[in-house]
């Protein structure tokens, strides 16, 4: 189990947000932290730890005003720690190539993917394609539904209906490299994780994959490691020190780093 860093970048800020809240119609969210330093700090941290993998999520929509503010940042974090690092948030066939070749290692992609509700696989095969599956990462963020978690889009607003589960994560897992999933009901509460999510991939476990959403403690970490089977990677966000947090930042990236526990 192995410690994934995070970048979260809105309107132009490095942020920890509470990932429900998030609304594209004049860009709010309520914040739970905002960084004074910028996304190149934060990088270049993870790099001297040695911690790869790690994800640069940019939250605002390619339609915001605050989009280019925000990509800049992500950039700069890319150029800081080339191959470093992971890319989401308005990923597509057309820009992949591009943040591909400002640094990232891999793109995570959702909302190009999962539209309307509804897989389209025409715009899965066609970034399959582009980016090849070994560099491509599907974001299979969930929301919780009556009993079932179903894949959530567009910065978390709105369902899909597929849902997760071992099924689902078969065919997923054909067309990409990694997952990320975040558990958005408990994200960035420091709720305490989504058992049942972290259950489901440690008992499914076929291909790398990183659970986020909730962790707010070492025993939240123990708790996901003996669920997940010591198969997943996780990130921290607000829980951490470097976000206003109780969690020593220090002590998860030399306890978690690479799989050395």
């Amino acid at each position: 189990m192995r410690f994934r860093p995070c970048i979260d970048i809105h309107n132009g800020k490095v942020k920890q947000i509470v990932g429900g809240s998030l609304k594209d119609q004049n860009d709010v969210a309520k914040e739970n932290f905002v960084a004074s330093q910028d996304s190149t700090f934060f990088a270049n941290l993870y790099q001297k730890k040695g911690l790869k993998g790690g994800h640069i999520i940019l939250l605002n929509p390619v339609s915001s005003p605050y989009y280019q503010e925000t990509k800049e940042q992500a950039v700069k974090a890319l150029k800081a720690y080339p191959k470093g690092m992971q890319i989401g948030g308005g990923i597509t066939r057309e820009n992949a190539a591009f943040f591909l070749e400002q640094g990232a290692d891999k793109v995570i992609v959702t909302s190009y993917v999962f539209r309307h509700g509804e897989i389209d696989y025409k715009n899965l095969e066609s970034i399959l394609r582009e980016v090849g599956k070994e560099h491509l990462v599907l974001d299979l963020s969930c929301r919780k539904k009556g009993e079932d978690y179903f894949i959530v889009t567009d910065r978390w607003q709105n369902y899909t209906n597929v849902a997760l589960n071992k099924e689902s994560l078969d065919f997923f897992a054909g067309f990409c490299n990694e997952f990320l999933i975040h558990a958005v009901d408990v994200e960035g509460k420091q709720a305490g994780i989504e058992k049942q999510v972290a259950a489901m991939l440690g008992d499914w476990g076929k291909c790398e994959a990183t659970y986020a959403g909730g962790i707010r403690s070492d025993e939240d970490l123990e708790q996901l490691k003996r669920l997940g089977k010591d198969k997943i990677d996780f990130t921290v966000g607000s829980a951490l020190d470097l976000f206003g947090g109780v969690l020593e930042f220090e002590k998860i990236s030399e306890r978690y780093n690479g799989g050395k526990n």
